[in-house]
This record gives C-alpha cells, structure tokens and sequence, in this order.
C-alpha cells in the first residue's frame, strides 16, 4: 500500500476538492429558485436542475474507470476540474440570453466533471496514507463536504436573491417589456460568481497538477482479492445495495432541493425560502458529526443505517400530516451582516429540513456493506454505485410531477416513504444477502 511523504498536505489538497463537491452539488437548491424567476418555469420545468446535474452520474461512473486509467488519478483529478470549469464558464453566455436550456448544459458539463473527479478522489483519501488513519481522513472529507453545502447556498442566495420579496413584488406588477428587461437584469446577476468559480476550478486544477500528492494507479485503489469466477450480477447485497442508494440519493436530493419550492407552495416569502436547502445542509452536518463520534465504537454501520431509515420513515410521515399553520422560530447565521435572523418556518417544512440527520449517515453505511467481498468486480461495482446516484435526477421530477398533480406539494412527499422503507430492509436483511 502506497505512503504518501506528506500526508498531511494530501488531506489539505484532498479536503479543498471535496468542499468544490459539497459547495457545487448544493447551489442546485438556490438554482432551482432562483432560475424558476429568472427563466418563468413552472415547478416541474424547474425540477430539469437536478435531472442536468445527477444525471452526469449515470452516463459517466463507468467511463471514468477507463479515463483514469489512461490518466492516472492525479491527472484526472485535474481533467475533472477542468470539466467543471468549462461547465461554469457556460453560464455567462446563458445568462446574457436568458437561456434555460444553456444553463441545463453547463449544468450537465459541470455534474460531468464532478464525476470523473468522484471517481478518483473517494478512493485516492483511502490510500493516500496509513491505512490505520484512512478512517480519520474520510471522516475530515466528509466534514469539509457538507460544510461547503451550508454555505453554497447562503453565499449564492446572498448574491443572485438579495432583494427576493421586492423583485417578486415588482415582476407582478410589471407589463411583458419591463418585465422582460428586469428578468434579463436577474439572469445577469449569476454571471460574476460564476465567473469567479470558472477561475477557482482552473486554479484548483493546476494546484493538484503540480501539487505534491503522488501520481497513484487506478490499481492501486481497487481492492486486493482472488478474482472470483461469479459475475457483478451475483451479488445480491451489491445489486439490492445499488437500488437501495439510488433511492438514497433520491430522497437526500429531495431534502435539499424541493425544500425552497414547497415552502413558496405555502405562501411563505422567498426571502425565507432561499435559506431552507442551508438549513437541511445543516442538520445533516450535525448528523455526521455524531456518527463520526458514534460509530463504531457505539454503534455498527448497519444499525446506524437501521436508525437512519427509521426516522427517516418517521419525519416523512409527519411531515406530510402536520398542519402547515403550525410554525416555529428558527435561528439562522446572516453571512452578509454577520447577525443572526430569525425564520419563521413551518413545523412541516422543518420536518423535510431535519431529513438532513436521516439522510448524513446513509452513504457511508450503505456503500461498505454493497462492496465488500467482490474482489476483481469491486471497480465495476463501485461504477454502479456511483451511477446509482442518478436517483437525485429521477425522484425529485417526480415529486414535481406530484407535486403540482392531484396530490399537491405537502402529500407529495409521503413517495419518500416507501423509499426509507426499503433502506431499512437492506439494512435488516438485503445487505446480508449472499446468494439469490
């Protein structure tokens, strides 16, 4: 197993790359707000931003093992963030012409990249040093990651939706010219943190080139084994664990990304609901750090996967029969005054918020238990969970379609409980599966 003469400094390196992962992945929850304005989308129309995005997972996971083989993990890490970059310089053009359909492509483009860099970063922090420590070093990536996902969404909101209750005033009262230049004025706004994140992937992308982490093989970071004669497919713990990530992500995109939409469905202003992606961000940063300090020393992975569909199932359920009148105060860090505001945010939405601590702890728990024993099928494995991640594309548009259905925005989201529930019988019975 490769050591690295530095490790410290790898962790460092290795820790900006997965806070680009968090802070990239969680703008969508603003995104979906903010574009709905800008571009006049309906709810459903809208839902088309984590669909462009997650989407990336599914056509990639698997040609990344090849690019990184051609590449090296280190050079593809570079090529990742390169992607990326070329993804976020598209949205300057697409906000000079207002359009929809462009900003879904650099949408797609930057998910592309962030795939490739997934796929070589997750296993490059397990190898990078002691194998004694890699629990340590995952634990600060995961930390750095959802971090990053607080603050995407604050920092964004801040920029693009400063004045979020007047402009929706004024776009009201406003005929079709006006009305059209002020949005054209809106979609412009995007185009200078845009910019500066085109700038920091270029940089980040010749820091890890001539940076001094070492220039690792894809062999390197697979898993040592007898390669067995049984085919990926032979695996039901795999397959079942496959399924029962997709649903994960799901749900976890759900979580952080309707939150905003079904807030604006109760009426709430939207200079309360651009916050509310922050706030499961947070609870599933609280969430991680528990089980950091919990696991395994007090609990096992399995039964923390066990507790976490749990209260999935049970936040659901409340969250979907709790009258939307019912609200509470909660605190919240102004990033742009430096105070604390106040939200007045209703038990409901609160409960979709608190799915954050449901959700922290499913990755983790779920990918050890689907990738253990596959010896020579544990890259091929890996790729099919990383293309699991397509759930984040495929749930949330049918919420939408839900959503502004029959059903509408609050019972809409009783589709996530049959999703925990098939979590909680991988974690109980799937997992344990050795043959079909």
């Amino acid at each position: 197993m490769p050591r690295s003469t530095n490790t410290s400094a790898a962790v460092f390196i290795l820790g900006a790359l997965f806070f680009i992962f968090g802070f990239v992945t969680w703008l969508n929850g603003t995104l979906i707000l903010y574009l709905k304005i800008a571009c006049e989308l309906t709810t459903s129309q809208a839902l088309w931003i984590p669909v462009a995005f997650y989407i990336s997972y599914f056509f990639l996971a698997l040609p990344s093992s090849y690019i990184l083989q051609r590449t090296g993990m280190k050079k593809g890490m570079m090529l990742g963030l390169f992607i990326m970059a070329v993804g976020s310089l598209l949205f300057l053009p697409a906000a000079m012409v207002r359009s929809y359909a462009l900003f879904l492509v650099g949408l797609f483009i930057i998910g592309t990249g962030l795939a490739l860099l997934q796929t070589a970063s997750n296993p490059y922090i397990t190898v990078v040093g002691p194998i004694e420590s890699a629990a340590a070093r995952i634990s600060i990536m995961g930390i750095c990651n959802k971090l990053a996902g607080v603050l995407a969404p604050i920092i964004l909101s801040a920029v693009v939706l400063a004045d979020a209750d007047q402009l929706t005033a004024d776009l009201a009262l406003m005929e079709t010219a006006a009305r059209s230049v002020r949005l054209d004025e809106l979609a412009q706004r995007v185009m200078v943190p845009y910019a500066l994140m085109t700038a920091v992937l270029v940089a980040l992308g010749l820091w890890i080139r001539f940076s001094p982490l070492p220039d690792l093989e894809v062999e390197q970071a697979g898993e040592a084994a007898e390669s067995p004669t049984r085919t990926v497919f032979s695996y039901p713990y795999l397959v079942l664990g496959v399924f029962a990530l997709f649903l994960y992500v799901g749900v976890e995109v759900m979580a952080g990304e309707t939150i905003g939409l079904y807030g604006e469905s109760l009426g709430l202003p939207l200079s309360n609901t651009k916050y509310f992606t922050a706030l499961t961000l947070i609870a599933m940063v609280a969430a991680y750090i528990i089980g950091n300090l919990t696991i395994p020393k007090f609990i096992s992975q399995s039964n923390a996967l066990l507790l976490s569909a749990v209260l999935g199932v049970v936040l659901t359920a409340v969250a979907a029969l709790v009258p939307p009148g019912l609200t509470m105060n909660v605190p919240f860090p102004d990033l742009v005054n430096f105070t604390l505001i106040h939200l007045t945010v209703p038990l409901t939405v609160v409960c979709i918020a608190l799915l954050g601590l449901a959700n922290a702890l499913v990755w983790p728990a779920i990918w050890p238990l689907a990738i253990h024993g596959l010896g020579r099928n544990t890259a091929t494995g890996s790729a099919m969970l990383i293309m699991a991640i397509v759930g984040g594309a495929v749930l949330p548009k049918v919420y939408g379609a839900l959503a502004e259905g029959p059903l509408g925005y609050q019972n809409a989201y009783w589709m996530m409980v049959p999703c925990y529930l098939f979590i909680l019988w991988y974690a109980v019975k799937g997992s344990r599966l050795q043959r079909w």
